[in-house]
């Protein structure tokens, strides 16, 4: 024991003497790409500080390892703050700053660098995430995709599921860039047709910075009515080759990345999941293996040129754990619910970048794929092929080019451009329904290609000695599907929003525009009797007016207080012809959405209030608290009344607060409270009838109640505390992360499935089977606890 407790203490003497960390980086004008000399560089909230060279670098030397951000002036630009940088003995670290310059005569007020980006194109309805809050986020075990649900005004519907859901809109309501590329599916064992799963893709050791927009969207991102999220990655390390290997929660993972040559770098990485292992020694029904994997190449070719590569990309298997010993009615019922599924999926991409003396140019180039395949026997039987009752195949192909301009004219910004995409659907689908009274097989296929188009163009000025911004966007979007969809002018989508400093501390903020987006592929290549019939129904794409007016109080770089009230208001969404409801309510479940007849005629809305108070100490507290009241409804196509959506959660109210302490230890708690959802009772009758159970494996809805009832409110603590070793040659992260799940209340179910004799009455209990699914009620108080390691040389 004594040699044990002498390792340990070399080991922290040695963490203790070595603060030696290293910054090098570049300043850039943000328009025109040219290096700027004799800027000032200070680590924000100290003196320590550099002066660039002629050719815009700089070096900051003796740096005490951990998150910091650089402060940047320079006479006729405004200041800048950087992105998060982590600063260790081991590696230097590099970043590039861009500065904007200012119309502002010397002499007049200075706008002081503010910490809380803002946009020209969005000042209203924008938020970040930084590289410290990603990596230590409580109880998101460096899933960016739970990360997110760290955002204002985003709901989750399960501890277990990564849907996201902006202000009451659905989760198929949101677009993901990554380093400017469009990434449909950002989750393993996606929701085809909507965004959740159960694990983000995105490796966290890539991002730098997620900006997230609730609203204003900007006009080269299209086809999002709820939000607009940008993963904006670090480069590769330009120094030397670097490597870093971690162990979390649900996979390990490795990751690579350092120069190749003087004007090129890149990273990559490859993870594998662990879970089947888990889920098995816990005698859980199923058993999933996800595997992904992740690059980026940059070239800098000149001054005035850069290239960049991405690719993303997943494999996934979901199989049923049949080996679980006398299961109990819960195990049962999902065993005999759930379907086999694997998917696979890949976004791969290209960015060419040229600037020039007013602006710059950007070509993007990349292509999407996205395999579903699923099938399902009653009972799990698998001998008789007549027990088959789900064979899925489908494809999702997207190959996409979009061309834009950025121009700075005096004070005017501008943005144009357009893109064209050549989209591939096909679906192979065998599957037992049963609707009208009577099971039915539905059996088609279908294979068709589509293209899609658009132009955009924005325009931002600053105004009145940069205390105003106004910017007005506008789109156009088409496609050839049917003739309801190929005039652009009918998604005719304008765009206005601004932001006046009334002080400098106090700023007023609002928006408006018309969003659309195209409904699912699922929806557009559904066929019956070799018929498109959601295209002969004219389906039309979604549409959503928003509004949005708020204050913004920023009374130091290290505080921010904001409120926002919002209205979405909703027209054109697909409403199934067999349920009657719109699919607004669903996509929460593993599966697919939109594979169905449906027709263009949802209405509704969600309005709310959001209330955000943030504060950043770069020294040794960082901390944010938001609370969002909100509605969600829309029209129920029978009575024409509003009812709740499955979103609407009434009250969402987060708090989170990361605390440094002395010797690289740190701790992070984090609080949500979400207001108890509705949900829809079962169709008992329905259910117990065999045909009908044989045809689902499980119980169904009773849509003529739909969002009647309503869950408890349930509300979840996580807690992290980390460790960092920063030696010579190497950092070392601990981690150890606690969920405390929330108090939540499932649907229970108690149901006996039988036949009915020729007089329409149920036969005897004892010519049934009996399957009981019992609530989830004591989730409250349930440990959740993970260890995690990172190791990086």
């Amino acid at each position: 024991m004594k040699s044990i407790y002498t390792i340990i203490l070399i080991f922290i003497s040695t963490v203790l003497f070595a603060q030696n960390g290293i910054i090098k980086g570049q300043v850039l004008d943000a328009t025109t790409n040219e290096p700027l000399p004799f800027v000032n560089v200070v680590v924000f909230g100290t003196t320590l500080g550099s002066v660039t060279d002629l050719d815009g670098n700089f070096q900051l030397f003796g740096l005490k390892p951990g998150f910091v951000r650089l402060t940047t002036s320079f006479v006729g630009y405004k200041d800048a703050i950087s992105q998060d940088i982590e600063v260790s003995n081991a590696n230097v670290a590099n970043i590039v700053i861009k500065m904007e310059s200012t119309d502002q005569e010397l002499g007049e007020v200075t706008v002081t660098a503010n910490p809380f980006r803002k946009t020209e194109e969005s000042p209203v309805s924008l938020r970040s995430i930084g590289l410290s809050e990603i990596e230590t986020n409580p109880g998101a075990n460096r899933d960016i995709s739970k990360v997110i649900q760290s955002f204002p005004g985003v709901a989750t519907v399960s501890t277990f599921r990564n849907d996201i859901i902006i202000r009451g809109g659905g989760p198929a309501e949101s677009v993901f860039y990554l380093d400017g590329i469009e990434v449909p599916n950002i989750n393993h064992f996606a929701t085809q047709g909507a965004s959740g799963g159960p694990v983000g893709i995105i490796n966290a050791d890539f991002i730098r910075e997620v900006k997230y927009y609730s609203g204003a969207f900007p006009a080269n991102r299209g086809d999002a009515l709820s939000g607009v999220l940008e993963f904006n990655q670090m480069d590769g390390n330009s120094e030397k080759t670097k490597f870093r290997a971690s162990l979390g929660a649900a996979e390990v993972s490795a990751t690579l990345d350092g120069p190749i040559g003087e004007k090129t770098n890149y990273m990559v990485s490859v993870r594998r999941s662990y879970l089947q292992f888990l889920f098995g020694v816990l005698e859980l029904p199923f058993l999933p293996t996800f595997n992904d994997m992740q690059f980026k190449v940059k070239t800098r070719i000149d001054s005035k040129n850069e290239l960049t590569f991405i690719g993303l990309g997943a494999i996934d298997q979901f199989d049923l754990n049949k080996g679980i010993e006398e299961p109990d009615e819960s195990q049962e019922f999902i065993l005999s619910n759930i379907a086999v599924n694997e998917q696979w999926t890949y976004t791969i991409g290209g960015v060419y970048k040229h600037f020039h003396k007013t602006g710059n140019s950007t070509v993007a180039l990349s292509r999407n794929m996205l395999n579903n395949d699923s099938f399902k026997y009653f009972d799990n039987d698998e001998s008789d092929p007549a027990n088959l009752t789900l064979d899925y195949h489908s494809w999702e192909i997207e190959n996409k080019l979009r061309v834009e301009n950025t121009n700075r004219i005096n004070a005017f910004k501008f943005n144009y451009g357009a893109n064209i995409d050549l989209a591939r659907y096909t679906n192979e689908t065998y599957q037992k329904r049963f609707f009208g009274g009577q099971a039915v097989e539905i059996n088609y296929d279908t294979d068709f290609l589509l293209w899609k188009y658009g132009i955009f163009g924005q325009a931002s000025r600053n105004m009145l000695a940069d205390r105003l911004i106004v910017s007005l966007g506008l789109r156009l979007d088409g496609n050839n599907y049917s003739s309801s969809m190929s005039n652009p002018l009918d998604q005719f989508s304008p765009r206005l929003s601004a932001s006046y400093q009334l002080t400098r501390e106090l700023s007023l903020n609002a928006s408006t525009g018309r969003f659309y987006q195209l409904p699912p592929y699922t929806s557009l290549g559904y066929r019956v009797n070799d018929e498109l019939v959601n295209k002969t129904n004219q389906l039309r794409y979604i549409r959503a007016d928003h509004y949005v007016a708020g204050v913004e109080y920023n009374p130091s770089q290290i505080l921010q207080l904001s409120a926002e009230g919002f209205l979405k208001q909703y027209a054109n969404y697909p409403v199934s012809v067999k349920d009657n409801i719109s699919l607004a309510n669903i996509g929460n479940d593993f599966g697919v959405l939109g594979d169905e007849e449906v027709i263009s005629s949802g209405e509704g809305r969600a309005y709310g209030l959001e209330i955000l108070a943030r504060y950043n100490n770069r020294k040794n507290l960082n901390g944010n608290i938001s609370y969002t009241l909100v509605r969600s409804e829309f029209k129920d196509p029978a009575s024409g009344t509003y009812i709740p959506t499955t979103w609407d959660t009434k009250h969402l109210l987060t708090a989170f607060a990361t605390y440094k302490m002395m010797n690289d230890w740190s701790m992070g708690l984090k609080w949500r409270f979400v207001g108890g959802l509705p949900y829809t009772p079962y169709d008992l009758e329905t259910s117990a009838l065999i045909p009908a159970w044989e045809a689902r494996g499980g119980p169904y809805l009773d849509y003529s109640r739909i969002n009647s009832e309503r869950f408890r409110a349930f509300h979840q603590l996580d807690v992290r505390v980390d460790k960092a070793f920063y030696l010579e040659k190497f950092t070392l992260k601990l981690y150890f992360d606690i969920q405390n799940a929330y108090n939540y209340k499932a649907q229970s179910l108690d149901i006996v499935v039988r036949e009915k004799d020729a007089n329409g009455n149920y036969l005897t209990l004892d010519n049934g089977t009996r399957y009981q699914l019992r609530s989830i009620e004591n989730l409250a108080g349930t440990i959740l606890p993970t260890l995690g390691i990172i190791f990086e040389f």
